[in-house]
């Protein structure tokens, strides 16, 4: 079985660096599928068959099809590259994706203690993880759901239209 979950391990980090290299953002999208659907199954292996399930219905089945929807909506213009070089949220990128590599190779060597491990107990069941996340997960829990409610924000932010620009009529 430990061959078995390499072999899917691999295939979703194989997933992954497609979603990043990837140029065309529906084939990103795509790989983004692939990668949700290899860590339902490592779910599954550990045993963890509802976070398995929220992971396939949630994520694979909503969160990917959504972003489908709007990549086909707004379509993608290969040519727009209007700004050369490092530009400020590449920056951004760069460093947080050091920091994140700093982490890992940290933890991985064992000098870095990120937590117990293993502190969802019973399978992953629906009761354990309710349990987990309203009592000793309950803070980054709050965090997670202030950082969705700003992003809610921006986003209507960014898609409100300027009180002097016009409204397209649909032609037909």
């Amino acid at each position: 079985m430990s061959v078995f979950a390499f072999l899917i391990g691999a295939l979703s980090l194989a997933a992954a660096i497609g979603v990043v290299v990837s140029a065309k953002p529906v084939h990103s999208a795509l790989f983004l599928m692939a990668n949700f659907a290899t860590l339902a199954i490592l779910y599954v292996l550990l045993d963890a068959q509802f976070l398995a399930a929220a992971q396939v219905i949630i994520y694979a089945g909503g969160i990917v099809i959504l972003i489908l929807f709007v990549i086909m909506l707004i379509g993608h213009d290969p040519a727009d590259h209007s700004q050369q070089g490092l530009t400020r949220p590449a920056v951004a990128s760069l460093v947080l994706g050091l920091i994140l590599l700093a982490s890992l190779v940290l933890q991985l060597t064992g000098q870095l203690e990120l937590g117990t491990g293993g502190g969802i107990a019973s399978g992953g069941s629906p009761a354990a993880v309710g349990t987990e996340l309203f009592t000793r997960f309950l803070l980054p829990f709050e965090f997670v759901a202030i950082l969705l409610l700003v992003a809610l924000i921006g986003a209507l932010i960014m898609g409100r239209r300027e009180s002097g620009e016009p409204v397209e009529e649909p032609t037909g």
